[in-house]
């Protein structure tokens, strides 16, 4: 990875507090002309520092009221049973995030869902029913104290 100066720093900050400031309003607030912020901003796409840009939904105002994280436990933790699951989950769009960790179980996943009875369904038909699953425990969000997109660059 490139090492990141003070000033790409800032901008990597602006853009992920407001991804829809114009390069303008980049160069005023760091005093640098368009042209260099454009630059500077090129170079961390073409990088791959900025990944991609979008648009944060408010999950709840879109009916989606209920949030699990689930424990997920493979019968096997073998290479194919891991490629398989990561598959499968790929294509399920109520994961919002799914992580492989180290410890008791195999996966985090963080899912949305409108109510508990949706999820109740999403879990038995869509959810527990990929090969190789062989425990899920379910954990509700009753209050969400954090939520950051927000990564640190400094």
């Amino acid at each position: 990875m490139e090492i990141l100066d003070k000033t790409d720093r800032i901008i990597l900050g602006l853009l992920q507090a407001n991804a829809r400031l114009t390069i303008q309003e980049i160069g005023q607030q760091i005093n640098l002309s368009k042209t260099p912020v454009h630059e500077r901003i090129k170079r961390l796409e073409r990088a791959g520092i900025i990944d991609r840009y979008v648009t944060i939904v408010d999950k709840k105002k879109v009916g989606n009221g209920v949030m699990v994280y689930c424990q997920v436990t493979l019968d096997k933790q073998t290479r194919d049973t891991f490629a398989d699951f990561d598959a499968a989950v790929r294509e399920l769009p109520e994961v919002l995030e799914c992580n492989r960790v180290s410890g008791t179980f195999d996966y985090l996943l963080k899912i949305v869902s409108r109510d508990i009875e949706t999820y109740n369904r999403f879990y038995q038909d869509r959810l527990s029913v990929i090969a190789g699953t062989l425990h899920i425990s379910s954990f509700f969000v009753m209050a969400e104290i954090k939520n950051s997109t927000v990564v640190p660059v400094d």
